[in-house]
């Protein structure tokens, strides 16, 4: 039994009656006869008796109709449901450090006023782990510092930000007005765990110097990295938007990098065979916009 031939009975049972069965489904009586013929044929059993021009459901029908409309209006209801599941359904996405504390809370506020019965699900953690989710499906989209480069994942450039430089107060370089790395070469470094996107860029940017990046401190938190530095233990390099109040009131110090900006672009990142949703596909367009209207805003 097919769906196609369960709604075909439903009507004609509710109906009562091929011609206006046939009518209600847009289909041709013979249509809907040879349909009712082949459940008949296939079960063994008389649905329907013609008497004359009319017909009259049989105990087996009942039986049948019972189960076969809620069966139906389950079916219904599931269809429904994945139809409404731009507006009714749940968005999964991620974020790295910087980007779920300065960018996300205004995606998901905006999104939300447009989509205000979709769940949205965001998680908070470093890129490999954002990637690991992305691979496993365990989140549809993500936001990443930087870029990630696996063959099974698309990354698409939305923003971007740059690393700063930071230093103790009272540290001898603090007062300089430019450093080179090579000059940095032998501080003690607190940086970012591996696996984040920050850590991951440094880690670039030291290697293409030819220089060594072995860190004294290793944290998930940044700020334990800034107040660690603020102590005195050492030098850092944290996105300008994290240190920018620490910079500001004093409790640690930043000088601009010689010939090395340390400039990144932000992606949006989902797995290449996944199917993005209307409401994916509008988050996605929605964070071009928060872009565009930052660049406008810029002095």
């Amino acid at each position: 039994m097919t769906i196609r031939h369960m709604k075909i009975f439903v009507s004609v049972y509710q109906a009562q009656s091929i011609t206006r069965a046939a009518e209600q489904l847009h289909m041709t009586q013979p249509a809907v006869s040879r349909a009712i013929q082949e459940l008949e044929h296939y079960y063994g059993v008389c649905l329907f008796e013609r008497i004359g021009r009319r017909i009259c459901s049989t105990e087996s029908a009942a039986r049948l109709y019972a189960q076969a409309l809620h069966i139906i209006e389950t079916l219904d209801s599931m269809e429904k449901g994945l139809r409404d599941w731009d507006e009714f359904g749940v968005l999964r996405v991620g974020a790295t450090i910087t980007l779920g504390n300065f960018l996300l809370p205004e995606l998901a506020e905006r999104f939300q006023q447009r989509h205000p019965h979709l769940q949205l699900r965001a998680v908070v953690s470093n890129g490999a782990q954002l990637s690991q989710h992305l691979l496993e499906n365990t989140i549809d989209l993500a936001l990443i510092e930087g870029s990630i480069l696996l063959p099974q994942l698309v990354s698409e450039p939305f923003s971007g930000d740059h690393l700063q430089l930071i230093l103790p107060p009272g540290h001898p370089l603090s007062e300089r007005k430019s450093l080179s790395l090579e000059e940095l070469a032998e501080e003690p470094f607190l940086l970012r765990e591996r696996g984040s996107a920050g850590r991951e860029f440094l880690d670039h940017v030291f290697a293409a110097h030819q220089l060594p990046l072995t860190p004294l401190w290793e944290s998930a938190s940044t700020q334990a990295i800034i107040k660690a530095v603020g102590a005195g233990l050492g030098v850092s390099f944290l996105p300008e938007k994290l240190v920018s109040q620490a910079i500001a009131e004093g409790s640690v110090r930043t000088v601009p990098i010689e010939n090395e900006p340390f400039c990144r672009t932000h992606h949006i990142v989902y797995h290449r065979h996944k199917f993005l949703t209307q409401s994916a596909r509008e988050f996605i367009a929605l964070c071009h916009e928060m872009e565009a209207s930052a660049d406008v805003m810029e002095p």
